[in-house]
């Protein structure tokens, strides 16, 4: 009775410990963020909007989200592709020598990381490469199938007024 009765004790003890092992509460996995790795892909998206604004070729522009909003300083906010795309052809045909490029200065990230405010300056040159607009700038990403686009950015030069 008494083997009986230690069998039944360690059978128990037995369940009750595997039982606190195996909990049915999942633990959230936390999630890793890489803010080096992430400026380094908002700069490269960057590099790759200057260079194709430089180009020219305004329609390979996959910066922008289709409904993104631009804010520049002395004018009206620019809703949407069609107003970007008059803005940029506009931009460019004014200044067909002078060329932009942008450097990344800081990225603070949503907890998850799929958005992402960038804070960064950008430079326009002529074709002697003299500065002729420098300035700040701050756009807002969110990620999408692997990709930053950018919703919303605003800029302003720090040259002086004329």
């Amino acid at each position: 009775m008494k083997n009986k009765f230690v069998k039944v004790i360690a059978l128990g003890c037995l369940f009750l410990l595997m039982g606190s092992c195996n909990s049915s509460e999942e633990k959230p996995t936390a999630i890793v963020i890489d803010k080096e790795q992430i400026k380094i892909d908002i700069q490269a998206r960057e590099n790759q909007f200057a260079e194709i604004y430089n180009s020219g070729e305004l329609k390979k522009i996959g910066y922008y989200d289709d409904n993104a909003v631009t804010y520049y300083q002395n004018m009206a906010p620019i809703r949407g592709k069609v107003e970007r795309l008059a803005f940029f052809k506009a931009d460019i045909e004014g200044n067909i020598d002078n060329k932009i490029s942008f450097t990344t200065t800081e990225v603070f990230t949503s907890n998850d990381g799929v958005q992402v405010l960038e804070i960064g300056y950008y430079t326009v040159v002529d074709s002697t490469r003299t500065a002729i607009n420098t300035g700040n700038y701050m756009s807002l990403f969110e990620k999408r199938d692997g990709q930053y686009v950018c919703l919303r950015d605003m800029s302003v030069s720090d040259m002086p007024l004329e």
